[in-house]
């Protein structure tokens, strides 16, 4: 897990523009450099969590935390521009992969290396409530990380409605929803998957023009949201190349 430790050191990642996922403070700390700290964290939405200092102390790898714990991501994020001109510069119709609270990092690296196979232009994910870059997720991802771009937004639901006026149309997974194979999922599409417990949300469901389920005759009911994802990528790599 990479960390920065100190409070000159955590200020300068945020001043430089280092992306912090999660940032460990001090619990009763509150002098300047600290309040400096906790200002540019909300500016950027990281997590931040309070704790003991024998709390920091464990997870000190330098035992020189100085009351602050930064947890960075080992890649940047791209931005939801990046993807677009991702998919323009392929002369191909944007396919890209929305995820609405996926909160295992180890989901997030596994859907990062499926969209990347299946040609997908880029991965959105929210910036909170939900895992991050963590070196979990690069590790899960298999190298993918180095081909799909990922953005981190403030609001999913948002953003779906600025790319509907980019032209893209949405379709999310719902074990409720019409049949995949009875969906149009060519033309450009943003593929939305919901938290591995309660699915996609009500907010962002709402906003979908689509959806989308997936046949199961098993004796449960559900799949791991990574393997869901897939199912769905590469119905809609089926269907744009049978035209």
């Amino acid at each position: 897990m990479n960390r920065i430790e100190g409070r000159n050191a955590v200020l300068e990642a945020y001043r430089s523009g280092r992306t912090v996922d999660k940032l460990f403070v001090q619990e009763h700390l509150s002098d300047g450099p600290v309040r400096s700290i906790l200002r540019e964290a909300r500016k950027q939405g990281s997590v931040v969590s309070f704790m003991t200092k024998e709390r920091l102390d464990e997870l000190s790898e330098g035992g020189h935390h100085q009351g602050v714990i930064a947890q960075v991501t080992a890649f940047d994020y791209s931005s939801v521009e990046d993807i677009l001109k991702k998919a323009e510069d392929a002369g191909e119709s944007p396919l890209i992969v929305l995820l609405d609270g996926v909160e295992d990092p180890h989901n997030l690296g596994a859907i990062i290396r499926t969209a990347c196979q299946a040609g997908a232009h880029g991965v959105i994910i929210p910036k909170h409530h939900a895992a991050g870059l963590t070196p979990t997720a690069v590790k899960a991802s298999a190298g993918a990380l180095h081909y799909v771009p990922v953005a981190k937004v403030t609001n999913i639901g948002r953003t779906i409605d600025e790319l509907k006026e980019k032209g893209i149309w949405f379709v999310c997974a719902d074990m409720n929803g019409t049949e995949m194979y009875g969906l149009d999922l060519k033309g450009p599409l943003g593929l939305v998957v919901g938290n591995e417990g309660s699915g996609v949300s009500r907010l962002v469901r709402e906003k979908c023009d689509f959806t989308a389920s997936i046949p199961m005759t098993g004796a449960i009911d559900s799949l791991n949201v990574s393997v869901a994802a897939g199912i769905l990528l590469y119905e809609v790599i089926r269907q744009r190349r049978n035209g």
